[in-house]
């Protein structure tokens, strides 16, 4: 077990009964909002591990992971059954490139999340960077239900924090709600739908994307995008687009 540190779980919510966040307790693990780690469990004599992104901020000792059950997968039931002083493993160091590193300087700062995607954009708001550098902060998460608009304390705490900057924009696509955008992020983005609710323009000269979620909604919202002149950031050129498939 050398790749691992043991950690102790403190908490698991059950959001619904697929979602959770697992909080566990282990010693200090390097890593960078916006970075995964891996969580692991002994299971039938040999080490299962997963990767998943961490929701709490850089420096705590309560590492914090967004899930939702696979029914026929091998760790994340166990994970979703696991109580408090259980023990769990993680890897020892954080990994992955969607960060705000990547991200080159503009005016205002979209993140797109689906789903459990919501929980690296969160890692990365507790941190003072996207506040510090973006004038406009619009976080988007679509789910299919409105009972999946999970973290809804923190995202208060956020507006608490600056609500003239930050903007939270929920989707819901498969239930009529009073307050959600309907439908798909691409196509709120190619009717103008999400530009007019954040009251912001969309466009190369003054926007930096991040988009992590389903592999569907990343690469649809990819192509429109990059229709409209946006490019994709790599460690070698700048462009408008920093993306990550989230399974």
């Amino acid at each position: 077990m050398a790749r691992w540190i043991e950690g102790i779980v403190v908490n698991n919510v059950k959001w619904t009964d697929a979602l959770y966040s697992v909080h566990v307790r282990a010693a200090e693990i390097p890593f960078t909002a916006g970075q995964f780690g891996r969580l692991a469990l002994e299971i039938d004599g040999r080490t299962v591990g997963r990767p998943y992104s961490f929701v709490n901020a850089p420096g705590e000792d309560v590492y914090e992971f967004y899930s939702i059950i696979v029914p026929d997968g091998p760790l994340s039931p166990r994970l979703h059954a696991l109580e408090e002083g259980d023990p769990v493993f993680i890897g020892p160091k954080g990994a992955g490139f969607f960060t705000l590193s990547m991200v080159p300087e503009a005016d205002t700062l979209w993140m797109l999340s689906t789903g459990t995607a919501l929980g690296p954009f969160l890692s990365m708001l507790k941190t003072d960077e996207p506040w510090d550098r973006f004038e406009n902060i619009v976080l988007v998460h679509a789910v299919r239900h409105a009972k999946e608009l999970t973290y809804q304390n923190q995202i208060k705490r956020f507006l608490g924090h600056d609500a003239d900057k930050f903007q939270y924009i929920p989707f819901v696509s498969r239930e009529e709600t009073d307050f959600a955008l309907p439908g798909r992020v691409p196509a709120a983005i190619e009717s103008g739908a999400l530009q007019q609710r954040a009251s912001l323009p969309m466009t190369t000269q003054e926007s930096q994307i991040m988009i992590c979620g389903n592999p569907a909604m990343v690469r649809d919202t990819q192509m429109l995008l990059e229709t409209q002149g946006f490019a994709p950031n790599t460690r070698r050129s700048r462009g408008h687009i920093t993306m990550e498939n989230y399974w």
